[in-house]
């Protein structure tokens, strides 16, 4: 029988607690990618910030629009979650990766021990036996719609994990849908055309965990993406940097602001609004001192619903750019591609 334990890679957490002194081989990038510096300028620029407590006003919209046009992702303050929350969330998740491995056995998304499974907690799916593997360990769990939830897959412990996250979620669903809103009113479609999709549609929260790493210079903590969501809402480390955006080619730093939420477009989005806003392309690098945690909230469309240019963005003088196909293919396509360091959106373009 073939050697197939390849598809259950170490935890890397349980990697840089044994104190290895460099990376294991199939974490190792190759020459060319390690010459694309992973150390990364400062932005020549400020990140966008929007005010959503303001954003009925002609000002803001302004700034949103510029933010999704320019860079495909924005600072959000006055966003109505309370910093306290979001301490809380972050807090229990690092307890939670902090217990013992026996204990977070109990939700690993590997069944038997080697079938990948999107949630529950583990690594990222290994398609290839040559795939080169990110130095980070996550938690993925379903939480919409609710009726949805496995709560298998849920921590009971820290006690408070499940009741925390319910909250942070119902604050960041409202989040995604005043957010929604102001794009329809800017790309000037029905306000309901996003909600109609939005109707019993996926939301996913994955917390990602990034151990210090003896060379932070052979390793991606997630390697160059883009997400294949509607809208991401992202909740970051305040004190340990390591998200990187790419702009024009190059490779900026993204810093925040305390109790400041990070909100990144998707390639659904890019393909439904026909290219006008975009998906930016980001990435982890990792620490050789600290480790580093934050949580990633995406929102997806329904299942059932196609992903192709909105109809009321194109005309004789705006063709689509992008081919229409079912959200199945959608995923899968992500998928793929993920794993090859290559984006799925690419190959949409007509």
């Amino acid at each position: 029988m073939a050697d197939e334990s390849w598809r259950s890679p170490a935890i890397v957490q349980e990697l840089a607690a044994a104190g290895v002194e460099e990376p294991p081989s199939q974490y190792v990038l190759g020459e060319k990618d390690r010459s694309d510096e992973l150390v990364a300028a400062e932005l020549p620029e400020p990140i966008p910030v929007v005010d959503l407590s303001r954003l009925a006003g002609a000002d803001e919209v302004a700034k949103l629009r510029a933010a999704l046009q320019n860079w495909g992702f924005f600072l959000l303050t006055n966003h109505g979650v309370e910093a306290s929350l979001m301490d809380d969330v972050l807090n229990l998740a690092r307890e939670f990766f902090n217990q013992p491995i026996e204990r977070k056995r109990k939700f690993s998304n590997l069944i038997d021990g080697k079938n990948f499974q999107v949630e529950g907690y583990g690594t990222d799916r290994v398609v290839t036996q040559d795939q080169i593997l990110d130095w980070s360990d996550r938690l993925f769990l379903r939480v919409e719609p609710t009726e949805e939830r496995n709560l298998a897959f849920w921590p009971d412990h820290p006690e408070s994990f499940r009741d925390v996250l319910n909250e942070y979620a119902s604050g960041t669903k409202r989040i995604r849908d005043d957010i929604i809103q102001a794009m329809s009113k800017l790309l000037e479609l029905d306000e309901d055309y996003f909600f109609d999709r939005l109707n019993k549609a996926p939301a996913l929260a994955r917390f990602n965990y990034y151990p210090p790493c003896p060379r932070p210079d052979l390793v991606f903590g997630v390697r160059p993406h883009s997400d294949g969501s509607l809208l991401t809402i992202l909740l970051v480390d305040e004190d340990v940097g390591g998200l990187q955006i790419q702009r024009d080619g190059k490779w900026y730093n993204v810093q925040v602001a305390p109790h400041t939420l990070l909100i990144n477009l998707g390639d659904t989005m890019e393909v439904l609004c026909n290219g006008i806003f975009r998906s930016p392309v980001h990435r982890v690098v990792t620490n050789a001192e600290e480790d580093r945690i934050s949580l990633a909230m995406f929102y997806s469309v329904n299942d059932e619903k196609d992903i192709g240019p909105a109809a009321g963005l194109l005309d004789e003088n705006r063709p689509a750019r992008y081919r229409k196909v079912s959200v199945g293919e959608f995923r899968a396509g992500i998928i793929g591609k993920f794993s090859r360091r290559e984006r799925y959106i690419d190959s949409l373009k007509i």
